[in-house]
């Protein structure tokens, strides 16, 4: 009899065991994109060597300008775009947490204490007892157990998508890194091309400033008419419009950097410098390699993880709930005597529930997270494509300026020695001054033109850089069972702080890339 009962008590433990390992809902399963073989690219446009090298994590250093590297770091530290998705990171760790705490019994400590009189008159329950007014004392001491099995997987659902939404979350924290540090330098490099331009249109003015003072000279000698005065001073006047309206664009970048880097525009000022940066030579690697990279596309398939895992706490909401709750304290009508032998109590409890009929609620929410969840996945196809579509213009793009920006410099030194002609012969009495105007204005045009096309090479790279990832670095999350970034073996690191994703251990502490302080 007691080997039966052993065996019974045994076979019921791993019912529940057997129950407690039930999780409904589909498991997820990252879905497959359609992948390009290879980038296209021509002649004149050459990537790095090798071409599979990661971008470094300070990439902005590739451009070899101090001023930019002091401005990436100050941004970092201060940006309040990137500390609230900081704070957006730590809520989710938090959610986290308080997601996985359902899994443990929940333990209260109870205590009570009254003192009441119980009426003479009251109803009684036996006629043959006579009822008697007392004054008595109702003293509870305990603690209570509250526990949730758990038994079709709900709650297990609900963490794998906290752990899914943090790990998103993670990823948004990196992609606003990555999106802040593009922006400043993109910001920053459209300044410097205003600057070299502003340059350009200055050393115009000096160099038609001297040809009105000397077509002004031979109009005083009687040499030449008005006309090449007039045409003259005219020229030299619309290029110090030129130059004064190109200082209200340079304004304006440089506002928007100081909203940037934390700092107010009015106490914020860049030195005009005319910097001769040049466009690094940026590793492509395979189009694959983007979708480790990119923490847009990590934050996107982390999206569809935390739908998916929606659709099982939904599907978990159709089947019967089993909450245990167990207790033991002491009762007693003297403070003496509370924690004595004589007055330990103690319950044992359980409480099934099941829906019977619910007007097709449930069945509501099911169809409502399934849907979600393709609206994701749609979501992820949809950023994949862009990323590669971005890619793809960026190396389009450079081919194409760095076949422009070598037709420019020829144009520049063809506009100059088209200028010394022209003044060589109006000197010689060979042609009108008018040549000499259009000479100038051709020369001014090529080299606005040419620094312009440098500028555009510069604010091309960083974008291919954005569209490629920015500083991801290859590598896994060693010994853990929730990998990082974009699921594929990709590691989010920079140079102030590192971004990983959540890690599943709610004893073990995660570093999220805040800004530095």
């Amino acid at each position: 009899m007691k080997h039966a009962a052993t065996c019974r008590a045994v076979a019921a433990l791993a019912g529940v065991a057997w129950l407690g390992a039930c999780t409904v809902g589909p498991n997820y399963q990252r879905p497959e994109a359609a992948v390009p073989p290879d980038w296209q690219t021509d002649s004149y446009w050459r990537v790095a060597a090798p071409s599979h090298a990661p971008l470094a994590p300070d990439w902005w250093s590739a451009f070899g300008d101090s001023t930019l590297a002091t401005l990436e770091t100050q941004a970092l530290a201060q940006n309040q775009t990137l500390a609230a998705a900081s704070a957006h990171y730590e809520q989710a760790k938090a959610t986290l947490a308080n997601t996985r705490a359902q899994q443990i019994p929940e333990v209260d400590l109870a205590a009570s204490g009254s003192r009441f009189r119980i009426s003479k008159d009251r109803p009684v329950t036996n006629y043959n007892t006579p009822t008697t007014s007392t004054v008595q004392n109702n003293l509870q001491l305990g603690p209570t157990i509250n526990y949730d099995t758990d038994l079709f997987g709900r709650i297990r659902r609900e963490v794998e998508g906290a752990v899914a939404s943090a790990q998103q979350s993670a990823d948004d924290l990196a992609n606003a890194r990555l999106v802040l540090t593009t922006d400043l330098a993109s910001d920053y490099f459209s300044l410097r091309e205003l600057d070299a331009e502003i340059d350009v249109l200055n050393q115009s003015v000096k160099l038609q400033q001297k040809a009105l003072d000397y077509v002004t000279s031979e109009h005083d000698l009687g040499s030449v008419s008005g006309l090449d005065v007039l045409q003259q001073k005219s020229l030299l006047d619309s290029t110090r419009v030129q130059a004064q309206l190109l200082l209200n664009q340079r304004a304006q970048f440089e506002h928007a950097i100081a909203a940037l880097v934390g700092v107010p525009a009015p106490q914020f000022a860049i030195a005009p410098k005319v910097v001769d940066a040049q466009p690094p030579a940026i590793p492509l690697g395979l189009p694959s390699d983007v979708l480790q990279r990119r923490p847009d596309i990590a934050s996107a398939e982390r999206a569809m993880a935390a739908a998916n895992a929606q659709i099982g706490v939904a599907k978990a909401a159709f089947f019967p709930s089993l909450t245990l709750t167990p207790g033991i304290g002491w009762e007693s009508t003297q403070f003496a005597s509370l924690l004595s032998a004589p007055t330990l109590m103690w319950t044992l409890g359980a409480a099934v529930g099941q829906v019977l009929f619910d007007g097709g609620r449930r069945a509501a929410n099911v169809k409502y997270a399934s849907e979600g969840y393709k609206a994701t996945e749609a979501n992820y196809r949809q950023t994949v494509l862009s990323a590669f579509q971005q890619v793809q213009d960026g190396i389009t793009g450079l081919s194409v300026l760095d076949g422009a920006a070598k037709q420019s410099h020829e144009a520049v030194t063809d506009a100059q020695h088209l200028l010394s002609l022209a003044n060589d012969r109006y000197s010689g009495g060979l042609v009108a001054y008018l040549d000499v105007i259009t000479a100038q204005q051709s020369l001014l045009t090529s080299e606005r033109q040419d620094v312009q096309i440098h500028g555009q090479q510069l604010t091309l790279s960083v974008a291919l850089v954005k569209a490629l990832g920015g500083g991801w670095e290859a590598g896994t999350d060693a010994g853990k069972d929730v990998p990082v970034a974009a699921r594929g073996g990709a590691k989010a690191t920079n140079a102030t702080a590192t971004t990983q994703a959540a890690n599943p251990d709610p004893h073990e502490e995660q570093e999220a890339m805040a800004p530095a302080k």
